[in-house]
């Protein structure tokens, strides 16, 4: 009896990686080896990347506080310090959104902590 190998899905396993790996340069996109492993390892580079998406805005936003904080005469770690003193729930992004986008009300939430 002959080995019964079922082609259709295996073609299809490879075309929908292949089809992924379009634009890809050289071998990358049309030889299966190299095709299947360059997507495997992007995947690995997609999740990584997530994380450190979050890693680079967070910086991003300390940034942004701690240059609108020096015009107020305080360092970024002192204002953190005094707007958790105050008991002033805000986070880093909304902060850093009031800092470039709306200056009065960033010098409001410092003045009130200053004098708190």
């Amino acid at each position: 009896m002959p080995r019964s190998v079922n082609h259709v899905a295996s073609r299809e396993r490879r075309k929908k990686i292949l089809k992924l790996t379009r634009g890809y340069f050289g071998a990358r996109k049309n030889v299966w080896t190299v095709a299947k492993n360059t997507w495997e390892k992007g995947l690995t580079y997609a999740y990584r990347d997530r994380k450190n998406k979050k890693r680079n805005f967070r910086a991003l936003w300390i940034q942004r506080i701690n240059a609108a904080a020096r015009l107020e005469d305080l360092s970024y770690s002192r204002l953190m310090g005094l707007i958790h003193k105050a008991g002033i729930e805000i986070n880093r992004k909304v902060l850093a959104d009031l800092a470039v986008n709306n200056p009065a009300a960033f010098k409001a939430i410092v003045d009130k902590v200053k004098n708190a």
